[in-house]
């Protein structure tokens, strides 16, 4: 027992150091979706869709912006590439501010980082329960075809993405047998969830837990590493919200609580 607090112990140090990096969600400062020609807070230039179909924005800029993208000075158009292209682009402006596009199929943002934001100099820690064993819960994975669901998102002008979900879980809890949506995220499995700390001692969105079943389809879920969802650190992140049968009637006193600064409050109030 004392072999997994260590490793939990090294896992909330190593979260805590990664939330000081240039690009840790607490440097995120504005995420705008571009449909129509416009100006991105933060950042200089005019920024556009694309015209010829391709994934990314196009962005039109005087020499003067002092605007990077892929490593050349704009000036006049460039075409910052997307996700969904072989190599997309990084842009930077002065020496704190880069900026990356974000979105799918003909419908993209800019996502603007400074790695020295409020937040980032306010930061203090992230508050956490402390190690509980007794939520280290055992279930089992079933694996489900062609099934979908439709998360809400925190914030409703961002795009309510429709996830495919490959499974579900089941596990038992106070005598009674649990069946949670799971959807996939690279390699491991990402559930969304709330519980009876939500909004109480632990942030009120909910949080996330990355799992992975064995082969013979049983499950760990150890809610000691549920994590804060980006939207805790930066309210320029847009949250999925937990469906109906990820909330939980009973607190889960395990893992991330919410994020301080260096005073000990609550980051963002």
């Amino acid at each position: 027992m004392n072999d997994h607090r260590s490793q939990f112990e090294a896992f909330s140090a190593r979260r805590n150091s990664s939330l000081s990096q240039p690009n840790s969600p607490l440097a995120l400062i504005a995420t705008e979706w571009v449909d129509s020609e416009k100006s991105v807070w933060a950042i200089p230039g005019r920024w556009g869709p694309r015209t010829d179909g391709g994934s990314g924005l196009v962005v039109t800029a005087a020499l003067s912006d002092q605007l990077i993208v892929d490593g050349k000075k704009i000036d006049g158009n460039a075409v910052v590439m997307g996700p969904e292209e072989k190599k997309p682009s990084k842009v930077l402006f002065g020496k704190n501010i880069t900026a990356e596009v974000i979105g799918a199929n003909g419908s993209y943002a800019l996502r603007v980082w400074d790695s020295q934001s409020d937040a980032v100099r306010r930061f203090g820690h992230v508050d956490s329960f402390s190690y509980n064993p007794d939520w280290i819960l055992r279930g089992v994975w079933e694996e489900m075809t062609g099934a979908k669901h439709d998360f809400d998102y925190l914030r409703p002008e961002g795009v309510r993405k429709e996830q495919e979900i490959p499974g579900q879980i089941s596990f038992d809890h106070g005598g009674k047998t649990y069946s949670v949506l799971a959807f996939r995220a690279g390699s491991a499995l990402q559930l969304v969830f709330a519980d009876g700390t939500s909004g109480l001692t632990s942030y009120g969105v909910g949080r996330f837990l990355f799992i992975a079943p064995d082969p013979d389809g049983a499950i760990t879920l150890d809610f000691n590493y549920a994590i804060l969802p980006p939207c805790a650190f930066s309210l320029a992140f847009n949250c999925p919200l937990p469906p109906a049968q990820n909330r939980f009637p009973f607190p889960i006193e395990a893992g991330e609580k919410n994020v301080l600064d260096f005073t000990g409050e609550p980051l963002h109030g």
